[in-house]
């Protein structure tokens, strides 16, 4: 399966990269240009981060991981509190006592909760309107409530079984609950905390980057024990080339099921913007985020619902498992798919028909303009 998954990049990456040579006659070649411009982005948001790695798992096995150990969980799953792109993978992994859990850790939870935490609430806050705020926390809320069906499906597939899943996810399924709490009562204190942490992941990145820079280019070290920048680009190179092909996929898929998500929005109360919305999540967040004032108010709950688990599916993502644990490629999209469509069921059953007459926060809820500027994310 991962090596049809890889075939199908590739005609992606061929289809996209003809397009280009050919004039960009069928928009295929422009989606091939924009997955090799994230590569940029996608290093400066991580490769600091990786080098740090073996710094930040050194700290945590001589402060942290000792009392972790006593309460009988893996500190692997400590990892899985960064995005699965933003070092998530590489400090679970060096962090874990078992294997399993560290791949579980890294991959799924770092996918799904990391993802949101590191990424998708403090950027989505940063980037709408006041008014869009209380529906957008709304369907992080649900989002984050279906999140267990994406783990449990992915904690199967990496050869851990449910009672061990759950065991091992306590420290995920806590947080889960703290961050759902403290959005629905205490919305603008906890997306300004979210934001300070991005920031903070955000500066240890351009620390790392740095730091790595100068030690590639001069031999010297600035930090004792940093990682080398070239494997962390070969990292960021790994999904570079998977979103050549990923991105021109995504766009064939959108316009193969236009007509079909169309009649599914209309019949759910959504507009196209919010079925289209859907889609675009599955390559990136942001995208899907700045859509959002083009939705109606049903469709921006559903959209952040689905973007908890489901986002950067068929790009980031799935790039860094390519070329960290390909034999999970599979399992990633499966997880990722089952947990943001039941986020997305969730929402509609959750709100009203058409015009969300069920979500409501409290007047001035979620009415801060001051967050955290997010840098490097």
């Amino acid at each position: 399966m991962n090596t049809t998954i890889m075939w199908i990049m590739a005609a992606g990456a061929a289809a996209g990269g003809l397009d280009r040579i050919c004039g960009n006659r069928l928009g295929l070649g422009k989606r091939f240009e924009e997955g090799f411009m994230l590569l940029g982005a996608t290093a400066l948001s991580m490769a600091g981060i990786i080098c740090l790695t073996p710094l930040l798992s050194g700290l945590l096995k001589q402060f942290l991981v000792p009392l972790w150990n006593l309460s009988g969980l893996d500190p692997g799953i400590l990892g899985g509190i960064l995005a699965i792109d933003m070092g998530g993978y590489q400090l679970s992994m060096e962090l874990a006592n078992a294997p399993s859990v560290g791949r579980y850790a890294g991959i799924v939870a770092g996918a799904t909760f990391g993802c949101t935490v590191t990424f998708t609430i403090p950027v989505g806050m940063g980037m709408i309107s006041r008014q869009e705020r209380p529906l957008f926390a709304r369907g992080i809320l649900i989002g984050l409530g279906m999140m267990p069906v994406s783990l449990v499906m992915g904690g199967l597939f990496c050869g851990l079984g449910i009672v061990e899943i759950l065991l091992q996810s306590l420290p995920v399924f806590l947080l889960s609950l703290m961050f759902m709490s403290g959005i629905r009562f205490f919305p603008d204190q906890t997306i300004k905390g979210f934001g300070y942490f991005a920031a903070g992941i955000g500066f240890l990145t351009t620390v790392g980057l740095t730091a790595g820079a100068v030690e590639y280019m001069t031999g010297f070290r600035l930090l004792k024990g940093l990682a080398p920048i070239e494997e962390a680009m070969a990292v960021v190179s790994s999904i570079g080339v998977v979103m050549l092909g990923s991105l021109p996929v995504a766009e064939i898929l959108r316009r193969l099921l236009e007509k079909p998500l169309n009649w599914a929005g209309q019949k759910t109360g959504m507009n196209g913007n919010s079925v289209a919305g859907l889609l675009m999540g599955i390559v990136s967040p942001v995208p899907a985020i700045a859509m959002m004032k083009e939705m109606d108010a049903r469709g921006k709950v559903v959209n952040a619902a689905f973007l908890v688990c489901g986002a950067s599916a068929l790009a980031a993502h799935m790039g860094f498992t390519f070329g960290t644990e390909p034999d999970l490629v599979v399992p990633l999209l499966l997880s990722k798919l089952a947990g943001g469509l039941c986020g997305a069921a969730a929402a509609l059953l959750l709100t009203g028909q058409a015009d969300g007459s069920n979500i409501s926060f409290q007047k001035g809820e979620c009415d801060n303009d001051n967050y955290p500027k997010i840098t490097g994310a």
